[in-house]
């Protein structure tokens, strides 16, 4: 009985954690997409920017933890992502770029794998 409830504690406690990361995914989009529409509103970019940043660097951690239980292959494949999307926010902020349609086309692919 003990270890049937410690099971679906685990898997209440990845639900949750996806629902958390579907919800992190897509504050990222909204703002984003308030970024991408408002091009003159630098503290929507700024904003934008910062969180995407934050939000892939914490799950770029979260993918190199020994521990994650993903598939090396999807690790690899999310690292990748991620890398390639702070590289795009880094181009945004420095006004090199105001592509934001990949990212969003991107992040939103991953929220609904998730």
């Amino acid at each position: 009985m003990y270890q049937l409830q410690y099971a679906d504690i685990q898997e209440d406690a990845v639900v949750d954690a996806r629902t958390r990361e579907r919800q992190l995914l897509a504050r990222s989009i909204e703002l984003l997409g308030k970024a991408k529409d408002n091009p003159s509103d630098a503290m929507a970019i700024i904003e934008a920017t910062h969180f995407c940043r934050r939000l892939w660097t914490a799950l770029l951690e979260d993918l190199a933890q020994p521990d994650n239980q993903l598939s090396d292959e999807i690790r690899a494949g999310l690292i990748s992502v991620g890398i390639w999307i702070l590289k795009e926010m880094e181009k945004i902020r420095q006004r090199e770029s105001d592509d934001f349609d990949g990212v969003i086309e991107i992040t939103e692919t991953i929220m609904e794998g998730i």
